[in-house]
């Protein structure tokens, strides 16, 4: 196992609730991030992520996320990744500003292969957390 995590925390100007649903549900998700996703939001339960040509490369592609752990509106965690399974959990804390998520995400493989995923999600969640921000704050849609 890989030994160094992901780590990620953003402040957004907005309600504990409105942030989890927006992370936490098909409607909030498709509202930023995806299109035609589904969420089954309870331990056992699943994320369908469906993004459809998303980004520069207009890539159409899924990822099936087994949850393991909802406390509805402060944290999720759930498994990343198909053929290799990574956690990640995800709080939602209220501070006067509005709300902080904090994103941990840990298990890769120590392979060259295990490495790149790393690099590429440590970036790809902090995009994605941009977006929340953005989406959740001004309505705004990549």
């Amino acid at each position: 196992m890989f030994d160094t995590a992901i780590e990620h925390k953003v402040l957004i100007k907005a309600l504990r609730e409105n942030v989890f649903d927006a992370m936490t549900t098909a409607e909030g998700l498709d509202g930023w991030f995806t299109q035609g996703s589904e969420v089954d939001r309870r331990p056992g339960g699943k994320i369908l992520f469906n993004w459809v040509e998303w980004g520069v490369d207009k890539e159409t592609f899924k990822a099936e996320c087994p949850i393991l752990e909802v406390v509805i509106p402060e944290r999720l965690v759930f498994k990343w990744w198909s053929d290799h399974y990574t956690t990640v959990e995800m709080d939602f804390q209220t501070v006067s500003e509005g709300t902080v998520v904090s994103l941990i995400e840990q298990g890769y493989a120590d392979t060259k292969e295990g490495r790149h995923r790393c690099l590429e999600c440590a970036v790809g969640w902090g995009e994605a957390l941009t977006l929340l921000k953005f989406f959740v704050e001004y309505g705004i849609r990549y």
